[in-house]
Order: C-alpha cells, then structure tokens, then sequence
C-alpha cells in the first residue's frame, strides 16, 4: 500500500472501495490533483462497515496553501498535506465511540484526534474524529 495521486476531473467518481469514491477525499478549494493513501481507504472503510451507517469525510486531502487559511488553521506537518488523514463523522455514533473504535485499528501507530460538538466547542456544526496513518502514534482531544 501507498499513497496515490488521483485527478479530481478524471477519477473523480472512482471508487477506492465498496464506500469511497476519490472525490470525498478533494481538497475544500477544488484542486487537482488529490492524493490518498491507500491504508487510511482501508481504516476508513473498517470503521464504515464496524458501525454499519454512513461515513461522511469533511476533510481529506488538502493543499498547503488551504491548509495555510486561518479559518483552516491547519498544521504545518499536517498529515493532510500528504493524503495521509482524514476528519470525519459516523452518522447516529458518538465521536467517543468511533474514536475508541480507531484506536484499535491503530493501536500502536497511527493519529487519532477527537474534536467533540460540547459547550466548549458550541460553534461546530457536528464533532468530528481525526484519523492519520502516520508511523508514530500521536492521541489528542480539541
């Protein structure tokens, strides 16, 4: 498995498995072209089939100049940048739930971040779970 290089125009709609087409992974700004690793595909579409609802990616791919934006407010080590991560939500499962899930796909390597909808955090539409395929192994909460 590696990371590939998919065109938004061309492959748009090619799926990557039985839940995920190239174009949910696009960069927010449109561009192309879009990578995505092929091991995130894989965590993700476990997590999909675990729960048994849909997954929606509101965050994949993402160019340094998107990820740069201060309303992004994206890392400069970003997985992101190399197609690496993705931030999503499991319809109808809480972020905990899918969180601790991820965990043990990925028990020793791997990011995996919560961004809980809560008090603290009245702002965002709906939480979110963070999960990256990095070699290390990084947990946070935001």
């Amino acid at each position: 498995m590696g990371i590939e290089t998919y065109s938004l125009a061309k492959d748009g709609e090619k799926k990557l498995s039985a839940n995920f087409r190239v174009r949910e992974f696009a960069c927010k700004d449109g561009s192309d072209p879009i990578m995505i690793d092929e091991e995130l595909v894989v965590v993700l579409q476990r997590i999909r089939e675990h729960f048994g609802k849909p997954l929606h990616i509101t965050s994949g791919y993402r160019t340094g100049s998107y990820n740069a934006r201060p309303d992004v407010n994206g890392s400069k080590t970003s997985q992101h940048l190399l197609g690496r991560a993705a931030d999503f939500w499991v319809e109808g499962v809480t972020i905990a739930a899918v969180a601790d899930y991820a965990e043990t796909l990925l028990p020793e390597r791997g990011g995996i971040g919560r961004y809980p909808k809560d008090k603290a955090h009245p702002k965002r539409k709906t939480g979110w779970v963070h999960v990256d395929t990095r070699p290390k192994k990084s947990r946070w909460t935001l």
